[in-house]
């Protein structure tokens, strides 16, 4: 499981070192916007991966502002996933998870697993 330390997973990392997530959402221009966040996962773990973000982006796919989102997995029996999502607005998509427990669907995943949060 992604521990969780003060709300934020403990294997979270920061694409981006020089803005953070919290500060690209505070700018929400009105367009859409393009989401990309990064997983790294054991390959023992990958199916169990999967069908736990299937669930999530399913969710995700339901909410108003949502235009698409797609997971590409490296080849050769890569553990590294890329999500990629389109949104109406960046105020759009923080409205999304206003109906779940983020701290629940991130416990989730499999022990292995390092998400990147999302990259607007």
């Amino acid at each position: 499981m992604i521990k969780l330390v003060k709300g934020i997973p403990e294997k979270l990392a920061e694409m981006d070192e020089q803005v953070t997530l919290v500060e690209q959402m505070n700018e929400d221009t009105g367009r859409p916007v393009i989401l990309v966040n990064k997983f790294n996962v054991n390959p023992d773990e990958v199916d169990m991966f999967l069908m736990d973000w299937e669930k999530d982006a399913t969710y995700f796919r339901s909410q108003p502002g949502c235009i698409s989102a797609q997971l590409h997995q490296g080849i050769g029996g890569s553990g590294v996933f890329v999500n990629y999502a389109v949104w109406e607005s960046t105020s759009l998509y923080k409205k999304a998870p206003s109906n779940i427990d983020i701290q629940d669907l991130l416990s989730s995943y499999p022990p292995s697993t390092v998400a990147s949060p999302p990259r607007l």
